[in-house]
């Protein structure tokens, strides 16, 4: 069989087929001969049924979105570290392990290469986000609990989480070492001290 054959279709729990279609977008993104990304090239990479892609996703769209969150999810966990400072730069130092990967830089672009055009569909992708941003208020919510002065939600999303991406959208490399505790410490330099009321 070769990689551009379809895998041989059984029937998949729906964690299996979530698992298989998340594999069949990071393989085609990172495929230079591979077919162009859509559902039904996405399907039969995946050995699922196209309606079952649309059925449990809707669109290119959503399935990327979701794709982008439960990556993010799995290879940057946000653990309680015991300070502010620590659980910024273990989300900040997994964020960049995961951009170096050709996988992670690929499924950044195309997540910005679909952006919706519709207000339900963009609706959709904020909700698939939303979950992802709630985690990172958690992390402000532990950090004022142990008496520390997180940054604004506004300003951690500015001045730490867009600059990776940036630069994975424009194909800009990190630096190759301390990256993270820059931007981490640039961060915090202007909200350290004690939490106010």
């Amino acid at each position: 069989m070769t990689p551009n054959q379809p895998t041989a279709r059984i029937r998949k729990s729906p964690e299996q087929v979530r698992t298989a279609v998340h594999q069949a977008v990071i393989d085609l993104l990172c495929d230079p001969e591979g077919e162009d990304l859509n559902i039904p090239a996405i399907a039969q990479r995946a050995g699922v049924n196209h309606t079952s892609v649309y059925r449990r996703w809707g669109s290119l769209d959503t399935l990327l979105a979701d794709m982008v969150t439960t990556r993010l999810e799995r290879v940057s966990p946000l653990n309680d570290t015991g300070t502010l400072r620590g659980d910024l730069l273990a989300w900040a130092q997994a964020s960049a392990a995961s951009i170096r990967t050709p996988e992670g830089r690929a499924l950044v672009r195309a997540v910005i290469l679909s952006m919706p055009n519709s207000a339900q569909a963009q609706d959709e992708r904020a909700q698939h986000f939303r979950r992802r941003m709630d985690s990172i208020e958690q992390i402000r919510q532990r950090a004022t609990a142990r008496g520390e002065n997180p940054p604004p939600f506004e300003q951690i999303l500015d001045q730490l989480i867009a600059p990776f991406y940036l630069r994975a959208i424009f194909g800009i490399d990190l630096p190759a070492t301390g990256y993270p505790e820059l931007l981490v410490d640039r961060l915090l330099s202007t909200t350290d001290g004690p939490a106010t009321t």
